[in-house]
């Protein structure tokens, strides 16, 4: 892990292989429908979660200076798309005043940045009214992809939005879109839920669709064809495991029969700088078909940044012609110092798969 890990690497015995423009805000289509789940995902490898941690970028600046909240792959055209809140004092086309970082984030207004895999930028697009950006999925088209996210943002009792329905739309540098913009797909798979996200599997085209109904987190995977299609007939839906109940949850993404979760804080420190705590970052697997933890391991990785928030998961295909050779990133926000808040993202992989 080139200087860091987080625990020691089993792959040393077990190795396998612009300008913004304002778009139109009319004629987007909602796609609605429930179905049941059926639970028989087919049986799949899985990421080993004691395998150490690899470094891919660290500490590469994005386009605001808030914190990453989640990051997904085009793993076929070498794109990396990073959300952000949007930071205070942004003035975007059609706005005639400034916004707090508040009512940013009481709005759900999210910033979308494309790089390539050497981090740098190659792309931004806002999103007002969409949500948090727990989550975000990619789907490869072309040069390009259509992003998968969360939208029709409504504040919860901390006054951060959190997306009520599904949304899909190309990506368009410069674009800034609203949930009713013509270029954006809406889907409500779940009917009155709230705190919607997704992520993609991009080896086996599947979209994960997390939600609250009723008071409770599920999770439901869908075949990714059929989902767009609007019939949403998960293949399995399971509760948010309770290992989970009082941690902060920080993202998700899912590989075959497993679903990888996220959660921890940021480091705390003192007036001096110094600090105060430690790593509290957890990686969890879950078995799709049964709903059972199979693996939770406390990760080290990236423990010398400041700051040091873990802020989502992906899967990384880096060769198209290699299939099997995966990486499940973990990323993770920082800053420079107590004086020096800008924040920068980082991303880690563990690549052993059992």
């Amino acid at each position: 892990m080139n200087g860091e890990t987080s625990g020691p690497s089993r792959r040393q015995v077990l190795r396998r292989a612009g300008g913004l423009t304002a778009a139109a805000l009319t004629g987007s289509l909602v796609l609605t429908q429930a179905g049941t789940a059926s639970a028989a995902v087919p049986a799949s490898q899985r990421f080993d979660l004691t395998d150490g941690s690899d470094k891919w970028l660290r500490e590469i600046l994005l386009s605001e200076t808030r914190i990453l909240q989640s990051f997904a792959f085009d793993n076929t055209n070498k794109h990396l798309y990073t959300a952000q809140l949007v930071q205070a004092g942004r003035i975007l086309p059609g706005e005639t005043r400034t916004y707090t970082g508040t009512e940013r984030s009481t709005n759900g207004d999210l910033c979308i940045t494309r790089l390539d895999w050497q981090g740098y930028i190659i792309g931004r697009m806002y999103l007002k009214g969409f949500g948090h950006g727990v989550s975000i999925g990619v789907e490869p088209s072309g040069n390009s992809a259509y992003l998968w996210t969360e939208t029709e943002s409504v504040p919860d009792s901390q006054n951060n939005g959190y997306g009520t329905k599904v949304a899909r739309f190309k990506f368009a540098n410069g674009a800034v879109l609203q949930p009713d913009s013509f270029q954006v797909t809406r889907f409500d798979p779940v009917p009155g839920s709230d705190h919607n996200t997704v992520a993609v599997d991009p080896v086996n085209n599947r979209l994960v669709h997390r939600h609250r109904i009723n008071g409770a987190w599920q999770f439901s995977l869908y075949d990714l064809a059929t989902f767009k299609a609007g019939t949403f007939t998960p293949l399995a839906t399971i509760p948010q495991p309770d290992v989970l109940t009082g941690k902060t949850f920080q993202g998700y993404t899912s590989l075959g029969q497993y679903l990888y979760l996220l959660d921890g804080t940021a480091y705390t420190y003192d007036a001096s700088g110094n600090q105060t705590s430690q790593s509290n970052t957890y990686l969890t697997s879950v078995d799709w078909n049964t709903g059972i933890v199979y693996e939770r391991r406390w990760s080290n990785a990236a423990y010398s940044l400041f700051y040091r928030e873990p802020e989502g998961l992906a899967v990384q295909i880096p060769d198209l012609a290699n299939p099997g050779a995966l990486r499940l990133h973990i990323g993770f926000g920082s800053e420079e110092s107590l004086s020096q808040t800008d924040k920068k993202a980082t991303f880690y992989y563990k690549d052993l798969l059992v």
